[in-house]
């Protein structure tokens, strides 16, 4: 199969949707593992929660995207409405890794909508 430039074109941003998946599952399991260490979990316990569910949505994302599933454009939504919950609740707290975290949980949510 010859590589054309729009296969080049589209197989470029796969990577890029790609990438900007895995990132946010990193930065989701990272945040979580910290908050896991706080003093106090019980107030971090839903963003706990969120960015455990997160990071595997996002995950499985990237598999979507990788295999051009027939529902890749579906499940994209549910993963960019996902990244906003988890960002949203990563901004209510004062922490480096929270704030790390809703960054990359925003990029990619507007990367899934494109």
């Amino acid at each position: 199969m010859a590589i054309t430039s729009e296969t080049a074109t589209k197989t470029f941003s796969t990577s890029e949707l790609q990438l900007k998946l895995i990132n946010c599952a990193i930065a989701c399991e990272s945040c979580e593992t910290a908050c896991l260490n706080e003093d106090n979990i019980t107030l971090l316990a839903r963003c706990i929660e969120l960015t455990r569910d997160c990071a595997d949505i996002c995950m499985l994302g990237s598999r979507m995207v990788q295999r051009e599933s027939e529902i890749e454009e579906d499940y994209l939504k549910l993963v960019s409405t996902m990244c906003m919950m988890c960002a949203e609740e990563c901004r209510k707290h004062n922490h480096d890794h929270c704030r790390a975290c809703a960054e990359e949980c925003e990029a990619c949510a507007e990367a899934c909508q494109r």
